[in-house]
Protein backbone atom coordinates (compact mmCIF):
# COMPACT_ATOMS: atom_id res chain seq x y z
CA UNK A 1 0.00 0.00 0.00
CA UNK A 2 1.21 3.43 -0.88
CA UNK A 3 1.74 5.85 1.96
CA UNK A 4 1.36 9.00 -0.15
CA UNK A 5 -2.05 10.42 -0.86
CA UNK A 6 -2.97 11.80 -4.28
CA UNK A 7 -4.17 15.41 -4.48
CA UNK A 8 -7.79 14.46 -5.25
CA UNK A 9 -7.97 12.42 -2.03
CA UNK A 10 -6.42 15.26 -0.05
CA UNK A 11 -8.89 17.74 -1.55
CA UNK A 12 -11.87 15.49 -0.78
CA UNK A 13 -10.67 14.98 2.81
CA UNK A 14 -10.47 18.76 3.35
CA UNK A 15 -14.20 18.99 2.56
CA UNK A 16 -15.24 16.47 5.25
CA UNK A 17 -16.44 17.39 8.72
CA UNK A 18 -16.54 13.78 9.98
CA UNK A 19 -13.53 11.64 9.04
CA UNK A 20 -14.27 8.67 11.33
CA UNK A 21 -13.41 5.32 9.75
CA UNK A 22 -13.95 1.83 11.14
CA UNK A 23 -11.59 -0.82 9.73
CA UNK A 24 -12.75 -4.39 10.37
CA UNK A 25 -10.48 -7.29 9.41
CA UNK A 26 -9.35 -10.43 11.23
CA UNK A 27 -5.93 -10.34 9.52
CA UNK A 28 -3.92 -8.28 12.05
CA UNK A 29 -0.99 -7.25 9.79
CA UNK A 30 -3.34 -6.19 6.97
CA UNK A 31 -5.66 -4.34 9.40
CA UNK A 32 -2.74 -2.45 10.95
CA UNK A 33 -1.21 -1.52 7.56
CA UNK A 34 -4.56 -0.36 6.24
CA UNK A 35 -5.30 1.66 9.40
CA UNK A 36 -1.93 3.45 9.13
CA UNK A 37 -2.40 4.10 5.41
CA UNK A 38 -5.89 5.52 5.94
CA UNK A 39 -4.68 7.70 8.83
CA UNK A 40 -1.99 9.05 6.47
CA UNK A 41 -4.82 10.02 4.11
CA UNK A 42 -6.61 11.99 6.85
CA UNK A 43 -9.12 9.53 8.31
CA UNK A 44 -9.58 9.08 12.07
CA UNK A 45 -9.36 5.29 12.33
CA UNK A 46 -10.79 2.80 14.78
CA UNK A 47 -9.88 -0.84 14.14
CA UNK A 48 -11.74 -4.03 15.08
CA UNK A 49 -10.71 -7.65 14.69
CA UNK A 50 -13.93 -9.57 15.40
CA UNK A 51 -17.60 -9.32 14.55
CA UNK A 52 -18.42 -8.53 18.18
CA UNK A 53 -15.78 -5.77 18.45
CA UNK A 54 -16.97 -4.21 15.19
CA UNK A 55 -20.65 -4.18 16.16
CA UNK A 56 -19.85 -2.77 19.62
CA UNK A 57 -17.68 -0.06 18.06
CA UNK A 58 -20.40 0.81 15.52
CA UNK A 59 -22.98 1.17 18.31
CA UNK A 60 -20.73 3.25 20.59
CA UNK A 61 -19.46 5.67 17.94
CA UNK A 62 -21.13 5.15 14.54
CA UNK A 63 -18.48 5.90 11.88
CA UNK A 64 -18.98 8.02 8.79
CA UNK A 65 -16.96 5.47 6.81
CA UNK A 66 -16.12 1.78 7.17
CA UNK A 67 -13.98 -0.83 5.45
CA UNK A 68 -15.21 -4.31 6.37
CA UNK A 69 -13.76 -7.70 5.47
CA UNK A 70 -16.45 -10.10 4.27
CA UNK A 71 -15.07 -13.09 6.17
CA UNK A 72 -14.12 -12.52 9.77
CA UNK A 73 -12.53 -15.88 10.54
CA UNK A 74 -14.62 -17.97 12.88
CA UNK A 75 -16.37 -14.94 14.38
CA UNK A 76 -18.84 -14.18 11.60
CA UNK A 77 -19.74 -12.47 8.37
CA UNK A 78 -18.92 -8.87 7.53
CA UNK A 79 -22.43 -8.34 6.13
CA UNK A 80 -23.65 -8.37 9.76
CA UNK A 81 -21.25 -5.50 10.50
CA UNK A 82 -22.56 -3.53 7.50
CA UNK A 83 -26.11 -3.97 8.79
CA UNK A 84 -25.13 -2.88 12.32
CA UNK A 85 -23.35 0.22 10.99
CA UNK A 86 -26.38 1.22 8.90
CA UNK A 87 -28.74 0.72 11.84
CA UNK A 88 -26.55 3.06 13.91
CA UNK A 89 -25.83 5.53 11.09
CA UNK A 90 -27.83 5.17 7.85
CA UNK A 91 -25.61 7.64 5.93
CA UNK A 92 -22.37 5.71 6.60
CA UNK A 93 -20.33 4.83 3.51
CA UNK A 94 -19.16 1.22 3.77
CA UNK A 95 -16.77 -0.68 1.51
CA UNK A 96 -16.72 -4.48 1.63
CA UNK A 97 -13.34 -6.21 1.18
CA UNK A 98 -12.70 -9.85 0.53
CA UNK A 99 -9.97 -12.20 -0.56
CA UNK A 100 -12.57 -14.23 -2.41
CA UNK A 101 -14.28 -12.07 -4.98
CA UNK A 102 -17.53 -13.35 -6.44
CA UNK A 103 -20.67 -11.79 -7.82
CA UNK A 104 -23.10 -13.33 -5.30
CA UNK A 105 -21.30 -11.91 -2.27
CA UNK A 106 -20.86 -8.55 -4.00
CA UNK A 107 -24.62 -8.35 -4.60
CA UNK A 108 -25.36 -9.39 -0.99
CA UNK A 109 -22.96 -6.76 0.38
CA UNK A 110 -24.51 -3.99 -1.73
CA UNK A 111 -28.06 -5.07 -0.82
CA UNK A 112 -27.13 -4.73 2.84
CA UNK A 113 -25.76 -1.22 2.42
CA UNK A 114 -22.18 -1.41 1.14
CA UNK A 115 -21.46 1.23 -1.50
CA UNK A 116 -18.70 -0.75 -3.17
CA UNK A 117 -16.97 -4.10 -3.11
CA UNK A 118 -13.22 -4.52 -3.55
CA UNK A 119 -11.07 -7.63 -3.73
CA UNK A 120 -7.98 -8.05 -1.56
CA UNK A 121 -5.29 -7.05 -1.78
CA UNK A 122 -6.85 -3.61 -2.22
CA UNK A 123 -4.66 -0.54 -2.43
CA UNK A 124 -5.32 2.20 0.16
CA UNK A 125 -5.83 4.75 -2.64
CA UNK A 126 -8.46 2.51 -4.27
CA UNK A 127 -10.25 2.20 -0.92
CA UNK A 128 -10.09 5.95 -0.28
CA UNK A 129 -11.36 6.69 -3.80
CA UNK A 130 -14.30 4.32 -3.30
CA UNK A 131 -15.13 5.78 0.13
CA UNK A 132 -14.94 9.38 -1.09
CA UNK A 133 -16.76 8.94 -4.42
CA UNK A 134 -19.90 11.04 -4.59
CA UNK A 135 -23.21 9.23 -4.40
CA UNK A 136 -24.16 7.82 -7.82
CA UNK A 137 -20.63 8.53 -9.07
CA UNK A 138 -18.32 5.69 -9.91
CA UNK A 139 -14.89 5.75 -8.27
CA UNK A 140 -11.77 5.89 -10.41
CA UNK A 141 -10.70 2.49 -11.74
CA UNK A 142 -7.98 0.77 -9.69
CA UNK A 143 -4.37 1.51 -10.63
CA UNK A 144 -3.36 -2.16 -10.37
CA UNK A 145 -6.44 -4.37 -10.81
CA UNK A 146 -6.16 -8.12 -10.34
CA UNK A 147 -5.25 -10.02 -13.47
CA UNK A 148 -7.79 -12.38 -15.04
CA UNK A 149 -5.60 -15.29 -13.91
CA UNK A 150 -5.69 -14.01 -10.31
CA UNK A 151 -9.49 -13.58 -10.40
CA UNK A 152 -9.84 -17.15 -11.70
CA UNK A 153 -7.47 -18.45 -9.01
CA UNK A 154 -9.39 -16.58 -6.27
CA UNK A 155 -12.68 -18.05 -7.52
CA UNK A 156 -11.26 -21.59 -7.51
CA UNK A 157 -9.89 -21.07 -3.98
CA UNK A 158 -13.26 -19.85 -2.76
CA UNK A 159 -15.18 -22.79 -4.22
CA UNK A 160 -12.52 -25.16 -2.83
CA UNK A 161 -12.95 -23.66 0.64
CA UNK A 162 -16.75 -23.75 0.43
CA UNK A 163 -16.53 -27.44 -0.51
CA UNK A 164 -14.60 -28.15 2.68
CA UNK A 165 -11.32 -28.50 0.72
CA UNK A 166 -12.72 -31.56 -1.01
CA UNK A 167 -10.92 -31.74 -4.37
CA UNK A 168 -13.41 -34.10 -6.03
CA UNK A 169 -16.45 -32.03 -5.04
CA UNK A 170 -14.73 -28.79 -6.07
CA UNK A 171 -13.76 -30.25 -9.45
CA UNK A 172 -17.33 -31.45 -10.00
CA UNK A 173 -18.83 -28.04 -9.14
CA UNK A 174 -16.32 -26.21 -11.35
CA UNK A 175 -16.85 -28.70 -14.19
CA UNK A 176 -13.10 -29.32 -14.20
CA UNK A 177 -10.99 -32.46 -14.32
CA UNK A 178 -9.80 -33.44 -10.82
CA UNK A 179 -6.10 -33.61 -11.82
CA UNK A 180 -6.27 -30.18 -13.47
CA UNK A 181 -7.71 -28.77 -10.27
CA UNK A 182 -4.98 -30.43 -8.19
CA UNK A 183 -2.29 -28.83 -10.38
CA UNK A 184 -3.91 -25.40 -9.99
CA UNK A 185 -4.21 -25.80 -6.21
CA UNK A 186 -0.55 -26.84 -5.95
CA UNK A 187 0.66 -23.62 -7.64
CA UNK A 188 1.17 -20.21 -6.06
CA UNK A 189 -1.35 -17.48 -6.66
CA UNK A 190 -0.75 -15.55 -9.89
CA UNK A 191 -0.16 -11.80 -9.68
Amino acid sequence: MLETKPNHIQHAMEQLSDRSLLVVDDDAPFRQRLARAMEARGFIVTAAETLEQAILSARRAPPAFAVVDLRLGQTGNGVEVVEAIHRARPDARVIMLTGYGNIATAVAAVKHGAIDYLSKPADADDIANALLARTHERPLPPENPMSADRVRWEHIQRVYELCGQNVSETARRLNMHRRTLQRILAKRAPR
